[in-house]
């Protein structure tokens, strides 16, 4: 299996990925590690507090979930597993993975100076490619960029596609200040286009999302709305604005989405096509409607989606392209399928032609990225 969603979590990135790497006049404010009289380790970053590192003692605070490293009985104290190359593979071994796509950590990298911020996704950037090249066909990185700072994002992604290394580029989306289909964003899509490197847009966590879940039991299904909240403005609007219409070598991938909605968002959106196209003569005077072809056109060239344990997104597999929809295990969150993807895969795909099957857990992934 190729999984398609796995992460780079703050808590397991090495000390000195930032101060090691951002300019000297900026280290004393750029994201560090300091370890307090108990050994406890916390990360912080202009004075504001990011979260724990895992690489000191464990701090014993109570918290209403498991990571899989916990439920798979393998977290040890003090050890950066995810991003030691060794033990990560021997992780995708016992799980039957061959291949990982990684994301950043999915809560922001929250810098208010604007310089900082674009060296700290810079220097973060860097990493990665070092991290990855332990095992280059088996490690797949997603570069981050600020999605709150249009210009920047834009200048990384120019330096990545100058670099030719890079595979895929990824946003918080919830974080863009100006919708990501906004006349701004535009230089940016163009060299999405031309440089022929994936877009994908992803969950962030906000603090929140985080906190709630420790006060109240029923706040746990937050991320039930925010699983679509995020992705339902960026995606209607790339559709229907023509970004992607306009630049058909644009790929976009909608990581950690899930399946069930998307067709239904984009059938409605077909059908108000259909209205317009009826109605043509009263918009040719208006700028016309805008797109040559049905939103679920679009959507099926250049939009990927994938899944980790979603039933009802394979029984409507046909709404997709056939090479569309690729299955994550989203290591080392609490939701991901680790340490038992082979008995959820083998539970999601028991009435599912084996042709499908390998489509969805390797073929599409090999693909896109070209492994």
């Amino acid at each position: 299996m190729i999984s398609v969603d796995d992460h780079i979590d703050l808590p397991y990135l090495p000390a000195d990925v930032w101060t090691s790497r951002v300019p000297e006049h900026l280290r004393d404010s750029a994201p560090h590690v300091e370890i307090d009289d108990a050994g406890v380790g916390s990360w912080l970053c202009e004075g504001v507090s990011w979260g724990r590192w895992a690489g000191g003692k464990w701090d014993n605070v109570k918290r209403s979930y498991k990571t899989a490293l916990e439920k798979a009985g393998v977290d040890e104290e003090g050890v950066l597993r995810p991003t030691i190359p060794e033990l990560r593979l021997s992780d995708m071994d016992a799980d039957g993975i061959e291949a990982t796509v990684m994301y950043g950590p999915v809560a922001a990298l929250d810098v208010a100076d604007p310089e900082l911020r674009c060296e700290v996704y810079r220097a973060y950037n860097d990493w990665l490619h070092e991290l990855c090249s332990y095992d280059p066909k088996r490690l797949i990185g997603v570069a981050m960029l600020p999605a709150e700072d249009t210009v920047a994002a834009t200048d990384e992604l120019r330096r990545l596609a100058r670099r030719g290394d890079v595979k895929q580029v990824s946003m918080h989306i919830a974080r863009v200040e100006e919708p990501i289909y906004d006349e701004a964003w535009l230089p940016f899509w163009d060299l999405i286009d031309e440089s022929r490197i994936i877009a994908s847009f992803h969950l962030v966590l906000t603090k929140a999302m985080l906190t709630g879940i420790n006060d109240k039991a029923s706040r746990i299904y937050a991320a039930s709305k925010e699983f679509i909240n995020q992705f339902l403005d960026p995606l209607v609007g790339m559709l229907g604005e023509g970004v992607l219409e306009q630049r058909p070598q644009a790929r976009l991938v909608l990581a950690e989405s899930g399946l069930g909605w998307p067709p239904w968002v984009v059938q409605e959106m077909d059908y108000r096509y259909s209205r317009l196209q009826d109605m043509s003569d009263f918009w040719q005077s208006r700028g016309g409607i805008g797109l040559e072809r049905k939103p679920s056109e679009t959507f099926r060239r250049q939009v990927w989606v994938t899944f980790q344990d979603d039933r009802i997104g394979l029984d409507i597999l046909h709404h997709f392209g056939p090479d569309k929809v690729m299955w994550a295990c989203d290591y080392p969150h609490p939701d991901s399928t680790f340490p038992g993807s082979r008995s959820v895969i083998e539970r999601l795909t028991s009435d599912i032609s084996d042709d499908v099957r390998r489509r969805i857990l390797r073929e599409n992934a090999a693909a896109l990225y070209g492994l």
